[in-house]
């Protein structure tokens, strides 16, 4: 199946596209008069989508926050410190 489609399309053949994107995990591009319109995807894929955004922006964070300051921890620091803050909470 094609990854652009007319948006008429989902009325006459929804199941077809819905069957196609579920089994894909890829997006549909719906075009209306010709142009780009939106895009359809599964759940899976958009909470997929969503969580790798939120990853990249939070190493994006660590990163711009790691140019601002010399401190460095070492894992074995880092370690210690979550295990006394769990200890703290049991």
């Amino acid at each position: 199946m094609s990854r652009t489609r007319p948006v008429s399309d989902l009325k006459y053949h929804f199941e077809e596209i819905s069957k196609t994107i579920h089994e894909t995990n890829q997006p549909l591009f719906l075009t209306e008069n010709g142009l780009k319109d939106m895009v359809l995807l599964s759940m899976e894929t958009y909470e997929r989508m969503r969580f790798d955004a939120e990853i990249y922006h939070k190493l994006q964070v660590a990163a711009d926050e790691e140019m601002q300051t010399d401190i460095r921890y070492t894992s074995e620091e880092i370690l210690q410190s979550l295990q006394e803050i769990w200890k703290e909470k049991i």
